[in-house]
């Protein structure tokens, strides 16, 4: 199934529970603005054609965004893959005239290219191999179409409690069952562990995320042993 997005709709500002969408803003304005921003976690900015959108993440935003990365790190770690996680790293190119900053990303595949950098220049590094979206409320700008034209291969976007999982293919995104950068994840079994992320004790929730990437392990190990 592939996604269709479509452009938001003109008009001076557009503005949404903790959002808005600014038009017809110029790039030197939106570089203006991240540097203005620069020491700041929050907010989260995205530049699309001269569509600007502020966002402010909500506490519940926030603590999936949290549970979501650590669940990339234990999952990477049982299975043995080096990943550097860029968190809301800005990401722009101004001949595309578009940039945005993710809940969060990680380098996975492409990781050995961006170790030791401090600054990452998209018409020479790659994009993260992976990208984090945490959609609580619908999201006032599409940032897929941003995604693509910058090459991310996978997405994965968690929304009403479930996570799917996107591949690009053919300029556009896919859904996949099973995660390209981190094998044998599934998109149900990482929605079904950020919704029990929320209960009373993140101790006993981290441990049920270890021993369910090491149970990944398990499985990995078991069929290699049987190919040989």
């Amino acid at each position: 199934m592939s996604l269709t997005l479509n452009p938001p709709e003109t008009g001076s500002a557009t503005v949404k529970e903790h959002s808005v969408v600014l038009h017809s803003i110029s790039w030197a304005t939106y570089e203006s603005l991240l540097k203005d921003l620069a020491d700041c976690s929050a907010p989260r900015v995205t530049y699309d054609r001269g569509e600007l959108e502020i966002m402010s993440p909500t506490p519940e935003h926030e603590l999936i965004n949290d549970a979501v990365r650590l669940l990339v790190n234990i999952v990477a770690e049982e299975l043995n893959v080096e990943v550097r996680g860029l968190g809301s790293t800005t990401f722009r190119r101004k001949d595309f005239r578009r940039g945005f900053e993710p809940d969060a990303c990680f380098y996975i595949a492409n990781v050995e290219r961006i170790i030791g950098k401090t600054r990452l220049d998209l018409k020479i590094d790659p994009p993260p191999d992976l990208i984090i979206e945490v959609d609580i409320t619908s999201p006032s700008l599409d940032k897929f179409p941003l995604f693509a034209q910058l090459g991310v291969p996978e997405v994965w976007r968690y929304a009403g409690a479930k996570l799917t999982i996107y591949q690009l293919a053919d300029g556009i995104y896919v859904e996949r069952e099973t995660s390209i950068s981190l094998t044998r994840v599934k998109g149900e079994a990482v929605g079904q562990l950020l919704h029990e992320s929320q209960g009373p004790s993140r101790l006993a929730w981290i441990r049920r995320v270890r021993a369910w990437a090491r149970s990944l392990k398990e499985d990995d190990e078991d069929d290699k042993a049987n190919e040989s």
